[in-house]
């Protein structure tokens, strides 16, 4: 399997960014230029989903505790938003703000600055 970033997160978050705070945060994701053709239809106002590498991510375990808080009883994995999974995916649905050539401005991307995108994807719409 081969999997490789289209662009990259630019953003002023870092660790002590906490979950609420995410989803008012700004960032640009950075589309690589030879794909500005691929945003074509792209609009402003709508949803897309972003997914992405956690790149700082190290290791797993099969359960955890939510946000790695010790006073809540362990889930699995898969039930959780956790970075630290078997491949270190991660997925948002963002506020797409605007699109500038090959920078997407968005609101609510849950990943620090420098983190790779792997693909850009819309939200259906019922």
């Amino acid at each position: 399997m081969k999997v490789r970033a289209i662009g990259y997160v630019e953003n002023s978050a870092d660790a002590s960014t906490s979950g609420k705070a995410w989803a008012s945060t700004e960032s640009r994701v950075v589309i690589e230029p030879s794909l500005i053709a691929g945003l074509e239809g792209l609009e402003p106002g709508r949803e897309i989903l972003v997914l992405f590498w956690f790149d700082r991510s190290r290791g797993f375990d099969l359960l955890q505790h939510p946000k790695g808080d010790t006073s809540r009883p362990r889930r699995g994995v898969f039930t959780l938003r956790s970075p630290h999974r078997p491949n270190p995916i991660g997925v948002s649905q963002v506020e797409l703000l605007a699109v500038d050539v090959n920078v997407l401005h968005v609101r609510g991307l849950d990943a620090y600055h420098g983190t790779p995108v792997l693909d850009i994807k819309p939200v259906k719409r019922l």
